[in-house]
């Protein structure tokens, strides 16, 4: 009886010496067929070019390996899943709780952050909570439920009618954008608010300074001198 005792199976292609088939169908470093040839050929061969034979087909017959150099590869590969993982798109459901007899203030406050939610590419659950006798007015919901939608249409539809469950009514807005193009749009204005930041750095450090306008000085010593002088100079002209 077989019995599985633990262990992770690898993923990893087999490379080099850890192919164990006859012979293998070649593909050289720029993709060109090489056709098929022993494994002792092909070892020989990516010794030769100071490369790697990968084993890129298992499942064929014979099974298909490549020339390469496979850190790079395995480098290029982990690049590629790393951007493919931040642009990938999550569907994020909000939510957003009111009250039937809500106040203006928070209304307007609820709906900016619905209007932002839709703006992110996220859809939005919007719950009316009912209390006591407001459960025998259901109408009051379903009118604020209406205006909210109505308020938003421009980023969002209704993708889920009004509905009542239990002592709430919920509805639930999708966004006409993608997340994936809110995300795009998010990175773009990023992406221009810096540059712009650096932009106004570059142009403050190049203005030039303005210098303070030489003051020419006084000598006010020189000036009571002289008029000592011609003040002397008349007295002795008087008494001439």
């Amino acid at each position: 009886m077989w019995c599985y005792r633990g262990g992770s199976i690898s993923t990893e292609p087999r490379i080099n010496d850890r192919i164990r088939v006859p012979e293998v169908r070649l593909v050289g470093p720029s993709g060109e067929q090489v056709g098929i040839v022993p494994l002792a050929k092909a070892l020989e061969l990516a010794q030769e070019y100071d490369l790697d034979l990968v084993e890129v087909a298992a499942s064929a017959r014979p099974p298909v390996c490549k020339l390469m150099d496979y850190g790079k590869f395995k480098y290029e590969s982990a690049m590629k899943a790393r951007e493919a993982r931040k642009n990938q798109a999550h569907t994020v459901i909000k939510e957003m709780k009111l009250r039937p007899k809500i106040d203006p203030h928070d209304y307007d406050t609820k709906k900016g952050h619905v209007v932002r939610f839709l703006k992110q590419g996220d859809k939005v659950k919007i719950t009316i909570m009912f209390r006591g006798r407001e459960q025998s007015r259901p109408e009051l919901g379903y009118r604020l439920l209406q205006r909210l939608a109505s308020d938003v249409e421009e980023l969002g539809f209704i993708e889920s009618n009004p509905k009542q469950d239990g002592r709430n009514m919920i509805m639930v807005l999708g966004p006409h954008k993608k997340k994936t193009e809110a995300m795009a749009e998010a990175r773009e204005a990023q992406a221009a608010r810096k540059a712009e930041r650096q932009g106004v750095a570059a142009t403050d450090e190049e203005a030039p300074s303005e210098e303070a306008a030489p003051v020419e000085a006084t000598n006010t010593e020189d000036a009571e001198v002289t008029e000592v002088t011609e003040a002397a100079a008349d007295e002795a002209n008087a008494e001439a």
